[in-house]
């Protein structure tokens, strides 16, 4: 489970690790932030009057570097 909570950490403390310029919503970021001793990726847009949480997940290891901050090539 991810609370808001968590949400609120990882965008208050986390880091971009990915920038999306083109993005169809505007430009948008993923947050990389650890809580709880787990990895968390947040994916918000900024807009003029507050910031849109796309969307929040916990990443696989399957899929990103040992460090949560790249993607694994395929």
């Amino acid at each position: 489970m991810i609370s808001t909570g968590d949400i609120r950490a990882v965008i208050e403390s986390g880091e971009i690790v990915e920038d999306y310029p083109n993005d169809a919503r505007g430009q948008s970021f993923l947050i990389l932030g650890f809580v709880a001793n787990r990895p968390l990726h947040v994916v918000c847009s900024p807009k003029d009057d507050y910031l849109a949480i796309i969307t929040a997940y916990l990443p696989s290891a399957r899929e990103w570097e040992e460090n949560y901050r790249k993607r694994k090539i395929r």
